[in-house]
């Protein structure tokens, strides 16, 4: 009827040619995926089942937080290995527990990073690799040995804040018991202004060990 025509989306909204339009509809998207995705597979595996990212993946999700105005999370990395019989204890035990799941879910992005890996990965256009890979040999991916801080030992965890960067580095196994104090002390980020000792005494945990 004269004049330009318009492209409507399955929605029925207007969609802009203007690029910057585009770009925020396509962050949208993807953000909605994001977030969807991990409800489908939480309601798969059951309540009792931690949401696991790529270390890839938690860059992408926080990335479209912020650019949706929504706050980005803290992230919790399980660093582990493919032979590492106390990792495989930390799944059963400690990372499938109900309260840990629940409160994990809700204030951490939570990663699993194997220290074996042997691709690349790019992080602010600098490649991490492993260097053992080319001759065959086990050995540890260079994003492990940097994010801790080349102590190699499994299991181990580390956090990193909203802006990506590194809070604290834990070694070893634990029960969910003792794991739910330090999930708080980070999340509420008590180690700003609260010794471990202080706060891990007054600390009154949900988790039951069985």
């Amino acid at each position: 009827m004269g004049g330009k025509n318009k492209e409507y989306s399955e929605y029925g909204h207007e969609l802009k040619s203007d690029k910057n339009c585009n770009l925020a509809v396509m962050k949208k998207i993807l953000l909605f995926l994001v977030l969807a995705c991990g409800v489908l597979l939480t309601s798969k595996a059951g309540a009792q089942c931690l949401r696991w990212r790529s270390f890839e993946e938690s860059l992408v999700e926080n990335g479209v937080r912020a650019q949706m105005n929504m706050q980005p999370k803290k992230v919790f990395i399980d660093i582990y290995t493919d032979w590492c019989g106390w990792c495989k204890r930390l799944d059963a035990t400690t990372f499938s527990h109900p309260e840990i799941v629940r409160y994990m879910d809700s204030a951490f992005i939570t990663v699993k990073l194997n220290a074996e890996r042997t691709d690349t990965v790019y992080i602010n256009n600098t490649a991490f690799v492993n260097q053992s890979a080319a001759s065959g040999r086990r050995g540890s991916h260079d994003l492990a040995i940097q994010l801790l801080q080349g102590k190699m030992s499994y299991p181990s965890c580390t956090f990193l804040d909203e802006r990506g960067q590194q809070i604290t580095v834990v070694p070893g196994y634990m029960d969910a018991k003792q794991f739910e104090v330090l999930l708080h002390f980070v999340a509420e980020e008590a180690y700003k202004t609260t010794s471990w000792e202080e706060f891990s005494a007054k600390f009154a945990p949900r988790a039951r060990v069985q």
